[in-house]
């Protein structure tokens, strides 16, 4: 019995801590710190070749406050939900080298080295899994979040995969 209580004990404590915010001051995380971007990316084209949808990928990290932005905006503006809904697969793909080693490093080699243009990054993909563009964000920042929507819209307008011919 006291071994099962223990048993217990450690396994609640365990998912506890990995329960815990990877920055805990910065709130929730929004990227997952364990996923396999490879494996993210891969479901995301597979889901955009079923939905003919294009892929939109995230590329950041939970220490990153314009991260944290982009993601409230991408979350909470109903012009960019119901963008990303209607046009895109979003993927969010944890980049993070800080306290550790760079995360999933393949897909960002893959990617073609996006990160060199800083966090967070866009990048876009066609329904095969091809790069179509990467997207600094900088040229998007804007002093309120409606502005942000706004050049979001835009740059995402310029990536709607377009409708079947008949």
């Amino acid at each position: 019995m006291r071994l099962l209580f223990a048993f217990v004990v450690f396994t609640v404590a365990a998912s506890l801590s990995n329960a815990q915010p990877e920055y805990p001051s910065m709130g929730t995380d929004i990227f997952d710190i364990e996923a396999d971007g490879d494996a993210l990316v891969a479901t995301a084209v597979e889901q955009a070749r079923i939905t003919n949808r294009r892929v939109l990928v995230l590329l950041g990290a939970n220490w990153c406050p314009y991260c944290r932005r982009l993601h409230h905006v991408m979350e909470t503006t109903p012009a960019v939900t119901e963008m990303l809904r209607d046009n895109f697969e979003l993927v969010h793909v944890d980049v993070n080298t800080r306290r550790t080693k760079s995360r999933n490093a393949a897909v960002v080699t893959r990617l073609g080295n996006p990160l060199r243009f800083g966090l967070p990054v866009l990048v876009v993909l066609e329904t095969d899994g091809t790069l179509l563009t990467t997207r600094e964000t900088g040229s998007l920042a804007a002093s309120t979040d409606e502005e942000l929507a706004e050049r979001l819209v835009d740059f995402l307008n310029e990536w709607v995969k377009p409708a079947p011919r008949e």
